[in-house]
């Protein structure tokens, strides 16, 4: 594990490198959150539709992204796929459990 982690953040460090300031997915901004999360039509899909259920805020869908994201560069793909979009939403999903506890 530690060392698709390793590799994984050496991903992001590569791929944050021409903006100053920011190394890693946690801190992808708003505006650069749609050119480095670019979703196909199916985990948009998947996305617009757990927002709608879930009642989510324009914040969750940011770091729904952000989370997405690193599970996709753990996983060593290019792309968000809808499978990553799934987890990180059910991670979401066990966050908002445990608040109404």
């Amino acid at each position: 594990m530690r060392n698709r982690v390793v590799k994984a953040r050496m991903v992001q460090r590569d791929r944050f490198k021409r903006w100053n300031s920011v190394y890693a997915n946690a801190q992808i901004s708003p505006k650069l959150l749609s050119k480095v999360c670019s979703l196909n039509p199916t985990a948009a899909a998947l996305l617009k539709e757990a927002m709608n259920s879930l009642k989510l805020s324009a914040r969750a869908y940011d770091r729904i992204l952000k989370v997405s994201r690193t599970i996709a560069d753990l996983a060593g793909t290019e792309s968000i796929q809808a499978e990553h979009l799934a987890e990180s939403i059910g991670y979401r999903s066990l966050d908002r459990e445990n608040w109404a506890a």
